[in-house]
């Protein structure tokens, strides 16, 4: 698809799903500091603590559920660009949890095309997973999250077909930083470091690709610069990788050294999940013009901070 030097984000409207989310807030803050006017869809029910003092500069708009509800949401926010990152994750579902996953994951998503497509808005960064990619396959999910997000591609598909939408997929893989309160990794070190109580992980022989959440957010931007070029509807995919995987038991050891303490970890306590991921997908297209800045060693030791 052919490209051409773009604008800044400068003073341009976006509007923001999963914005109280751990990388919805980091972008947020950073579309706000870009100059942009940033509108978000929340629930009702959305904690808005994640965004902070980021909160008074957000334009918010709550969605009811509804597919005409969202369509007044876009249609008010009118923003030049979207930016899909609201999803639930679950890394291996229970029966209760299959309704959660689709109605989120893409009953949700497909009100937002039908709405960007009612009110001619034609630009979207979608947020997809490297867990789409088991072993390294063209497509094997890990999950039925992962299932999901590849299910939500194909809706994709059709919109990009019938209504010309612009769009570019980011595959992330594992995210970390500054303020996550999502029970990940290194919260759990954190918890269990004030307790005392050993926290149970598996062997710890896995591989992980780690990114900096302030890597992630500038790839949202990068992405979102590049879907200005467009000169017509198609769809981009790109893998957002880390510097330096790290298998888990080497990176929870960094994390003690760089952070100065002494984490209790209890070894093949837990099994190891069904499709654990043991080795990150490290394929797809690398997104022009982004590659990480942040350092592991330097991402570890901001954390020792919080």
């Amino acid at each position: 698809m052919p490209v051409r030097r773009s604008r800044s984000l400068h003073a341009e409207r976006a509007l923001v799903t999963g914005a109280t989310g751990f990388v919805g807030s980091h972008l947020v803050r950073a579309l706000a500091r870009d100059g942009c006017e940033v509108h978000a869809v929340l629930r009702a029910s959305s904690d808005r603590a994640a965004l902070g003092d980021a909160l008074r500069g957000v334009e918010r708009h709550t969605h009811d559920g509804s597919t005409a509800g969202l369509i007044s949401i876009v249609r008010a926010a009118r923003p030049a660009i979207v930016f899909h990152l609201a999803s639930l994750f679950v890394a291996e579902h229970r029966p209760e949890e299959v309704e959660p996953l689709v109605l989120s994951n893409l009953l949700f998503g497909a009100q937002l095309l039908e709405a960007m497509s009612v009110c001619g808005v034609r630009s979207l960064v979608n947020t997809g997973t490297s867990w789409q990619h088991y072993r390294g396959r063209s497509y094997s999910p890990v999950c039925l999250y992962a299932a999901t997000k590849q299910a939500y591609e194909d809706l994709v598909q059709f919109y990009v077909e019938a209504q010309d939408l612009r769009v570019l997929t980011l595959l992330l893989s594992d995210t970390y930083g500054p303020g996550d309160r999502r029970p990940k990794l290194f919260r759990a070190l954190r918890e269990h470091r004030a307790s005392g109580v050993p926290l149970a992980l598996s062997g710890g022989s896995q591989i992980l690709d780690l990114v900096h959440v302030d890597d992630v957010a500038r790839a949202d931007r990068v992405a979102a610069r590049r879907l200005r070029a467009f000169r017509k509807g198609g769809h981009e995919r790109y893998a957002v990788h880390g510097r330096e995987p790290t298998r888990l038991r080497d990176l929870v050891e960094l994390y003690a050294a760089l952070t100065r303490t002494k984490p209790s970890v209890s070894w093949g306590a837990r099994p190891y999940r069904r499709r654990e991921m043991m080795t990150p997908w490290m394929g797809g297209r690398r997104l022009p013009g982004w590659r990480p800045r942040m350092s592991l060693r330097k991402g570890l030791r901001e954390l020792g901070d919080e």
